[in-house]
């Protein structure tokens, strides 16, 4: 048998995927190395918005939740539902930033459309803290990220078409009633999400 034989995998050198958390990326190598002593097989990715290169076991990335860039029509649908009505997110700071960070690590072009509609939303009537206007930056840029892929152009003309998209949803916030708030434990909360995110990025991946 020959083990140096290219692994059978989901994507192709190459190939631009999506990394949950971690933005865009492209795949430029599949190769066999030795682990535990059996010969288990690995993607390097290359991201370009961290300019580093991750290794991926193959059977893993599944469960990391990578996946190939959408289509046209599937990133139009998401940009189109940043105008959507929706529920106004809950002024209960902790619940608010877990179920935002729960579909970042879903990350599907959906889930991060919604985190931005969401968190744009938000600072529309107060001023988001500091890991919250970290999340809707990382969520922002991400979705810029796909879109210019999916539509073949550049982000700047992905940022313009989403501010243009938000705008409307500002201007709606404006003339409405503020709701109550319950942030009174921001600060306290934030450092315990930092140091949770350390250590959930320490278990992704393999840096090279």
């Amino acid at each position: 048998m020959d083990t140096m034989a290219k692994p059978k995998t989901e994507f192709s050198v190459n190939q631009k995927i999506v990394y949950p958390s971690q933005g865009v990326g492209k795949i430029t190598e599949i190769f066999k190395k030795e682990f535990n002593g059996e010969l288990t097989s690995y993607y390097k990715i290359y991201l370009e918005v961290s300019d580093m290169n991750v290794m991926v076991p193959v059977a893993k990335s599944a469960d990391l939740g990578i996946r190939a860039i959408v289509s046209k029509e599937e990133a139009q649908a998401a940009l189109d539902s940043i105008s959507d009505d929706f529920e106004p997110p809950t002024s209960d700071w902790k619940l608010r930033y877990q179920m935002n960070l729960d579909l970042l690590k879903k990350g599907t072009i959906g889930d991060i459309a919604a985190i931005v509609r969401c968190l744009y939303h938000r600072s529309k009537v107060k001023e988001l803290p500091i890991l919250e206007r970290k999340l809707y930056d990382n969520a922002k840029k991400l979705l810029e990220d796909e879109i210019a892929e999916a539509f073949g152009i550049s982000d700047k003309e992905v940022e313009a078409m989403l501010h243009e998209k938000l705008e409307p949803l500002g201007l709606r916030i404006e003339k409405k009633q503020p709701f109550a708030d319950d942030d009174e434990d921001e600060d306290e909360f934030e450092e315990e999400a930092s140091s949770e995110k350390e250590s959930d990025d320490d278990d992704d991946e393999d840096e090279d």
